[in-house]
């Protein structure tokens, strides 16, 4: 009988730069764009990271969107004001040279789909950019959301992303870049009641929009970015999705994480349900987050209290749970997926370097830990005992049970 070695398989633990949108003085950067990513690079070895998640974003003098409005933070870490050249990627490669962390991918969060043409273009010409970018340097991925034309309904937005994004994908295609789709419902993206803001926020709409993608022949530039927080915000849970795209025949789809929590408020859900406060929100730009922060708050990873009842309940992550179940249902290499701490628990948004840094090394290292007992667990039972005829003990989690 063959014997299978104990060799758990690791994934990479970064962080999305967003978490410090101002690391480097906004007077600086401004002067030397390409500063705030090598800052970046460095804060992120004193974290305990492997890499960073850089954040792209318009610049603050051309967003369309005023800071007040923004419930999830966002940061032009990377700076596009001016083309993104060699140059500048070779500067960035000497820097992950020197402090060892590397780049999972680049971020950019806005909507694809608005409803304005010109604002529309304008978003559309940045996301090429960023494509730019990430073939400069490597990187291979961009992540970002589809988003909505609030004008429209959800099923009308279909032709709206065949119209929009597959034009992108093919420029992403000839670039050799593949597009991250992270399923946040955005509801602060619109003061009406809509609450799915982002039409690629389920899986069974991103198998729809990934058919759309297949007649095009840019099915490989569609993958997920999947935050188990906006599962949980929507009354789900991360085995059970896993389950069903791995029973759908599409759990190659995911292609990334972001490990962000969510903690439902019972008190929240008894007032308003999972549709959130639907009146009586005002008509100011941070007015419409109230459909969702009425029932939940954002968690950085470790900051909750451990409390199984609502991993049951589908109320919070169950973190370990849902490092297993990533390596069970789905079709991923461990070592090459990156697993990235995004950082929008409120009362933690410090904007400090020095008194966010031990904040910041603590998720990250309670993300390794529980990473690694999870890649010890399946690497046991899955590889270890199976190369022997052992069966594991006990029923464990079950998807798809009430």
């Amino acid at each position: 009988m063959a014997v299978t070695p104990f060799a758990p398989k690791l994934m990479k633990v970064g962080i999305l730069t967003a978490a410090l949108q101002e690391l480097t003085p906004r007077d600086v950067r401004d002067a030397d764009p390409d500063r705030a990513i090598e800052d970046w690079l460095a804060y992120a070895r004193d974290l305990g990271a492997d890499q960073i998640q850089v954040s792209a974003a318009l610049h603050p003098s051309q967003a369309d969107v005023p800071p007040e409005a923004l419930l999830d933070p966002v940061a032009n870490t990377l700076d596009l004001r001016q083309p993104f050249t060699a140059a500048r990627a070779s500067r960035v490669q000497s820097a992950i040279a020197s402090t060892g962390v590397t780049l999972s991918d680049l971020g950019y969060f806005d909507n694809m789909l608005h409803a304005d043409p010109q604002v529309r273009r304008k978003k559309h010409d940045f996301l090429l950019r960023v494509f730019d970018a990430a073939a400069l340097l490597g990187v291979g991925a961009v992540c970002g959301f589809v988003g909505r034309n609030p004008e429209l309904t959800v099923d009308a937005n279909l032709a709206e992303f065949e119209a929009h994004m597959i034009p992108l994908l093919r420029e992403a295609r000839a670039r050799g870049v593949v597009y991250r789709v992270e399923q946040c419902p955005m509801p602060g993206w619109s003061a009406s009641d809509d609450f799915h803001n982002n039409i690629a926020y389920t899986p069974a709409a991103w198998i729809a929009l990934h058919r759309i993608c297949e007649r095009h022949g840019v099915g490989d530039q569609f993958r997920i970015h999947y935050d188990p927080s906006h599962a949980i915000l929507m009354g789900q849970d991360t085995r059970s999705i896993f389950q069903w795209l791995k029973d759908a025949g599409y759990g190659f789809l995911i292609a990334g994480f972001h490990v962000k929590g969510q903690v439902i408020d019972s008190r929240g859900v008894s007032a308003w349900g999972y549709g959130g406060q639907t009146m009586g929100r005002g008509d100011g730009p941070g007015d419409a987050w109230k459909k969702q922060t009425s029932l939940c708050e954002h968690e950085l990873p470790g900051t909750a209290r451990h409390d199984p009842l609502a991993y049951l309940q589908n109320r919070t992550v169950d973190w370990l749970d849902h490092q297993l179940v990533a390596r069970e249902l789905l079709p991923l290499d461990p070592a090459t997926t990156p697993l990235v701490v995004e950082h929008e628990y409120p009362k933690a948004r410090i904007q400090d370097r020095d008194r966010l840094l031990p904040i910041l090394k603590g998720s990250i290292a309670f993300v390794r830990h529980i990473d690694a007992a999870a890649a010890s667990m399946f690497a046991l039972q899955h590889e270890v005992l199976k190369s022997q005829n052992i069966p594991m003990q006990g029923t464990g989690r079950e998807a798809f049970r009430s």
